[in-house]
């Protein structure tokens, strides 16, 4: 199993072709008072800023932290377009070095499996404000019968067989367990499906950006596998537009009480 990507390896990609999280959710964070104008959020694991720059467009002071700094360096320029400022520090989640007790919220998005859960809780809970809020987000393709996923999917085990994060439902219930076992309190999720959009040239990108493909494989390999999911969407799936089957899932919960958090 691979159990580390380079994401900075695959920066260009992943700025161009990941799509970002959709309007929808920071809708619905903000109905739970997540995301409001003025609010402290810390973005765990931001990459080129998706979730961040979200939060930042709503009026929110926005800190991102993510240890590649070629995604940073993306980021900013994506930020400079969307006419946005955000705070960038290279920094990883189980250290983060912010202020105790300086965040309203604190977010990771596509990312709480990569880190040390257990110091990421710890951390976290360290750095929110009492009534502070942790949102865990992901928004995942998800495979179905032998939809275009389905296929990618097997096509990146077929070139690359450690890669074993495939046929996932994008609902991850083990977050809870974190969570609960770093005693968080209040916990609560949600979870609804959309499609996507993406040209086959878009897809090719996205999937290229993907841990199993260029996070992890050398350049030839990506270009062998680039070529071979060219001629597996030109044949099984024409057409100017392929519609791809995402989940948005979200989990929220408070920080434990304070003189837990600190013992």
């Amino acid at each position: 199993m691979i159990t580390k990507a380079d994401f900075g390896a695959t920066a260009d990609d992943y700025c161009r072709h990941r799509a970002g999280f959709p309007d929808s959710l920071f809708d619905r964070l903000r109905g739970l008072e997540i995301g409001l104008p003025g609010q402290s959020i810390v973005d765990l694991g931001t990459g080129t800023g998706s979730l961040a720059r979200g939060f930042a467009r709503r009026g929110c002071k926005v800190l991102g932290i993510d240890p590649a700094e070629p995604l940073l360096a993306a980021a900013r320029r994506l930020d400079a377009e969307a006419g946005v400022e955000i705070d960038y520090r290279v920094g990883r989640a189980e250290d983060t070095g912010v202020s105790s007790r300086s965040a309203d919220v604190v977010t990771a998005g596509q990312c709480w499996h990569w880190f040390d859960r257990p110091r990421a809780a710890a951390e976290i809970a360290r750095i929110l404000r009492p009534g502070g809020r942790l949102v865990i987000a992901h928004f995942d393709w998800i495979p179905l019968g032998t939809n275009v996923v389905h296929a990618t999917e097997k096509l990146i085990e077929a070139h690359n067989p450690e890669w074993k994060l495939g046929g996932g439902l994008g609902i991850h219930p083990w977050w809870l367990r974190d969570l609960g076992e770093a005693r968080f309190r209040r916990l609560e999720t949600f979870s609804y499906d959309l499609d996507v959009p993406y040209t086959p040239q878009a897809w090719r990108g996205r999937v290229r950006a993907s841990a199993g493909v260029g996070g992890s494989m050398t350049g030839e390999r990506v270009a062998q596998f680039d070529e071979a999911l060219r001629q597996l969407l030109e044949a099984h799936f024409p057409g100017d537009v392929i519609e791809v089957p995402h989940r948005v899932f979200a989990l929220i919960a408070e920080p434990p009480q304070y003189e837990e958090a600190e013992k």
